[in-house]
C-alpha cells in the first residue's frame, strides 16, 4: 500500500511539474500587464501614450526568441523602421465610418489627425494566473471628430503546451452608434514580426494606406527566412489577399532556432474564412472585413453594426519553437472551432 501511495504521489508530482504556470501581473501605474510562463517572459498588454491603441508587446517564444519587431516601442539594430503604427499585436481597422484607426500614430501630421481614430484603453477588468492566464480589458473606439463608436471588451487567455505558446483572443464590440466597416485592406488582427521572419523575396517599395499615403519599405532581406503557408496550400508571397482557416509563418534565426507564428480564424467569425493581409516585409494580419479590396470579383462588403448591437471575433495565436506542420495546424484549427 505504501509503495502504491508513494507511486501515486510521484505520478501526481510529475504531472504537476509538467503543467506550465502562467503568471499575469498588472502594473497600471506603468500602463502594462505582464505575462510570464514558468517565470519566463511571454508578452505584456500595454497602452503607452505613444500609441493610439493598446497592444500585446512583445511576443517571446518558449525558447526565449522574440518573434515580434521591436520598433517603435523598443527598436533593435538591423530591423525595419517603416509603418510606425505596426507595434506588437493589435486589433483595429483602416476605415470605420470614414475614419482610419489602423494608420494612426504619433508620426501622423497634425492636419491628418481629424481623419484618424484612436482606441483608448479604459480599464483592466480582471486578471488571472494559473495553468492558464487571463486578461480582460475594456477600451473605447473614438473618431478624430470626437464621436464614440464602440465599447470593446477583449479577453486574452494564455497557455503553453510543450514548446507551443497560445493566446486565445476574444473581442466583443458594442456599437454606440451605427457603424460601418468599409471594405478596406487595413485590418483587423495584426502582428508585426521580427526581421528573421520576413520573406527573403521581399523587394520593398511603396505601400499605400487606405488614404493613398505612401510608406517606403526598404528591400533588406539579409537574414530573412520567413515563409507563409495557409490552410488552402497557398505559400509565400502568394498568400496575400487569399482566404484560409489558418495561416502560419515559419523562419529560422541565425543561431539555429526555428520559430512559427500562426493565426487561426474561427468558423463563428464574420465573413469566415478570413482574408490574409500578409506581407513579406513583416506584416501578418487576418482581415475578414476587407473583401472587394482583395478580390475585385467579389461585392463590396461594408460590414455594418447597428447602434446597440454587438459583434464578436475569436482568434487564436500560436507561437511555437518548431516548424508546425499543416497536419498540426489542421488539428489545432478543429480544436479551436469546437471550443
Amino acid at each position: 500500500m505504501h509503495k502504491l501511495l508513494l507511486g501515486s504521489v510521484m505520478v501526481m508530482s510529475s504531472l504537476q511539474m509538467a503543467v506550465a504556470k502562467v503568471e499575469v501581473k498588472a502594473d497600471e501605474a506603468k500602463q502594462r500587464v505582464d505575462v510570464t510562463i514558468d517565470g519566463k517572459p511571454f508578452t505584456a498588454y500595454v497602452w503607452p501614450n505613444s500609441l493610439m491603441k493598446p497592444v500585446l508587446f512583445p511576443l517571446v517564444a518558449a525558447d526565449g526568441v522574440t518573434v515580434t519587431r521591436g520598433y517603435p516601442l523598443a527598436p533593435r539594430d538591423g530591423e525595419r523602421v517603416d509603418h510606425p503604427h505596426h507595434a506588437g499585436v493589435w486589433f483595429n481597422y483602416g476605415n470605420v465610418n470614414g475614419f482610419d484607426f489602423w494608420n494612426n500614430s504619433t508620426a501622423i501630421k497634425p492636419e491628418q489627425q481629424p481623419k484618424m481614430g484612436t482606441i483608448h484603453h479604459e480599464k483592466i477588468v480582471s486578471t488571472k494566473s494559473g495553468a492558464t492566464g487571463e486578461i480582460v480589458a475594456d477600451s473605447l473606439w473614438e473618431t478624430g471628430a470626437g464621436q464614440k463608436l464602440f465599447n470593446q471588451r477583449t479577453r486574452y487567455v494564455f497557455s503553453q503546451t510543450g514548446d507551443t505558446r497560445v493566446i486565445d483572443v476574444t473581442v466583443t464590440m458594442t456599437a454606440l452608434d451605427k457603424v460601418v466597416f468599409h471594405d478596406d485592406k487595413e485590418g483587423l488582427l495584426g502582428i508585426r514580426v521580427a526581421h528573421f521572419l520576413e520573406s527573403a523575396t521581399e523587394k520593398g517599395g511603396l505601400f499605400a494606406d487606405a488614404s493613398g499615403r505612401p510608406t517606403k519599405v526598404e528591400g533588406d532581406t539579409a537574414g530573412a527566412t520567413g515563409v507563409y503557408l495557409t490552410s488552402e496550400g497557398k505559400e509565400g508571397d502568394s498568400v496575400w489577399s487569399t482566404r484560409g482557416k489558418w495561416c502560419k509563418l515559419t523562419g529560422h534565426t541565425t543561431d539555429g532556432h526555428t520559430e512559427t507564428i500562426a493565426i487561426l480564424d474561427r468558423n463563428s467569425n464574420p465573413n469566415y474564412p478570413t482574408f490574409w493581409h500578409a506581407r513579406g516585409y513583416g506584416l501578418f494580419a487576418a482581415n475578414p472585413l476587407g473583401q472587394h479590396i482583395f478580390n475585385d470579383k467579389m461585392p463590396q462588403l461594408d460590414y455594418t453594426v447597428d447602434k446597440g448591437k454587438a459583434i464578436t471575433f475569436h482568434y487564436q495565436i500560436l507561437v511555437a519553437s518548431h516548424d508546425v506542420s499543416a497536419a498540426e495546424m489542421n488539428k489545432a484549427s478543429q480544436a479551436f472551432d469546437s471550443k
